[in-house]
């Protein structure tokens, strides 16, 4: 896969800039920071979703033509209000029904639930069902917002070590947006900090989670690992 190179992105509001960051996707980022740090920001404006009272300048290069919901899909944090509760998830796939059971297929979902309504799903269940539905458009990068704040942690690791699996095999980059640095560091191989809007630090992600530079990216380290041993 080709690295997608964000150049420039810029999101300003009247005279303020609220965020101005680069940063490349080599095969998986996480782009990390505390609430308010501009994450949701940047994550809307690739998607082109900014409300309109805000301006973006963008500047990138990748080998594929930028399509929302073709070229690029969104993994949404909160699968129970990303789905509509009344309608079957069959129908809410937007591919043929071969090709949902394939997807279900490599998800470990039984094609069954294809004939369920959400809410008859549990919440690992749902998860697995945005994914099929982002990777339903064969994506060349996929786009999550923290999809695993609402998993338990049995779930969590068996969604990360999916996403790997998934990415072998359909060949397709991620850009992980979190606050969570234990699933950053299990799922990504780069990192890109930032806050209030501008780049912290970044690099391969062991190496900054071993050796972060700016303090702003050890206090975020030291928060999440201090009771886990990580870096020793």
């Amino acid at each position: 896969m080709n690295t997608i190179h964000i150049d420039r992105l810029k999101i300003t509001h009247k005279e303020d800039v609220l965020v101005d960051i680069a940063f490349d996707i080599r095969r998986s980022l996480a782009l990390v920071g505390q609430s308010g740090s501009g994450k949701s920001l940047t994550l809307k404006a690739l998607l082109g979703l900014l409300d309109p009272s805000l301006q973006m300048h963008i500047e990138k290069r990748c080998g594929f033509e930028w399509r929302v919901g073709k070229t690029l899909s969104l993994v949404p944090q909160n699968p129970f209000t990303a789905l509509s509760p009344l309608t079957r998830i069959k129908d809410q796939m937007f591919i043929s029904k071969e090709e949902s059971r394939e997807l279900f297929a490599l998800l470990g979902l039984d094609e069954e639930l294809l004939e369920r309504f959400p809410p008859e799903l549990s919440g690992g269940q749902l998860q697995r069902v945005v994914v099929a539905i982002a990777l339903g458009s064969d994506p060349k990068l996929l786009l999550l917002d923290e999809p695993t704040t609402a998993l338990d942690p049995a779930s969590k690791e068996t969604m990360i070590e999916l996403l790997k699996v998934l990415q072998e095999k359909m060949d397709f980059s991620m850009l992980f947006v979190t606050h969570d640095m234990s699933v950053a560091s299990a799922l990504c191989e780069d990192i890109c900090v930032i806050n209030e809007g501008r780049t912290v630090e970044q690099g391969i992600i062991t190496e900054v989670i071993r050796a972060p530079k700016e303090p702003y990216t050890r206090a975020l380290i030291d928060a999440e690992f201090k009771t886990r041993g990580f870096r020793n």
